[in-house]
């Protein structure tokens, strides 16, 4: 599947801004893109009236929502939102086993419900922004590279589609589950832009060499002067790595 992938169909742009931001940059970036992610921020400041104008312009939807709760509640969250026709929508590994199932049950009816496509369930483990140090603070005595194949080998027994990781971690990731589910990779910043908050990064080139099957990057092209050509000059890169 990541083989036969075009490197704009591997490039999903986040979206973590405002409502006329985000409306402004998807206008812009239709020709050039496929993939917007929606986060916490916009959906909780719009609700799913901002999927469905995003959906509306073309776009596959990664709604990022890392749902995390008691099974029932994550059930009930993901029957909902997937009734909108988004593509994607994470959980939280660390939410455990039962919640992860829920999840994926819950975004398959939500889906059959309205007449969609399921979403691709995908797992989050380590946050990019949160290193051994933090992972420390809250009580895991592990560093993020032994926690994280802890995560996935769990979020997998789950039947989710894919995992969310550090592009640091994703040849692990890629080597444990196999060729064909989602490798998702935030924390990738081209070697051009600012690193911003997140600690375990790396460039869109090697993030794909080590085995992701989509990249998540917002601020290099958002808060670009340009973001076509910020979004432009990534899949450049991205098809140098993929030759």
């Amino acid at each position: 599947m990541t083989v036969e992938l075009e490197p704009k169909d591997r490039l999903i742009v986040a979206l973590d801004c405002g409502a006329t931001e985000a409306v402004q940059l998807a206008h812009a970036l239709r020709a050039t893109v496929r993939w917007l992610k929606v986060g916490m921020t916009l959906f909780y400041q719009e609700g799913p009236a901002i999927v469905m104008e995003l959906q509306r312009l073309g776009y596959d939807i990664f709604l990022d929502l890392k749902l995390h709760d008691i099974p029932h509640q994550v059930s009930g969250a993901a029957h909902a939102v997937s009734g909108l026709g988004v593509q994607m929508l994470t959980v939280h590994a660390s939410g455990g086993e039962a919640m992860m199932r829920s999840a994926c049950e819950g975004a398959r009816s939500g889906a059959v419900l309205t007449g969609v496509k399921p979403p691709s369930v995908i797992a989050v483990t380590v946050l990019t922004s949160m290193g051994d140090d933090g992972l420390s603070s809250i009580g895991v005595d592990r560093p993020a590279e032994a926690q994280v194949p802890l995560l996935v080998d769990l979020a997998m027994s789950s039947g989710v589609d894919g995992i969310v990781c550090s592009p640091l971690e994703s040849a692990g990731v890629r080597a444990s589950i196999g060729p064909n589910a989602l490798v998702v990779t935030p924390g990738v910043r081209p070697e051009w832009s600012e690193k911003g908050d997140q600690n375990r990064i790396t460039t869109p080139g090697d993030a794909l060499s080590r085995g992701a099957s989509h990249l998540v990057i917002g601020r290099p092209i958002t808060a670009a002067s340009s973001p076509v050509e910020a979004a432009r000059r990534i899949i450049a890169e991205m098809e140098g790595a993929t030759r």
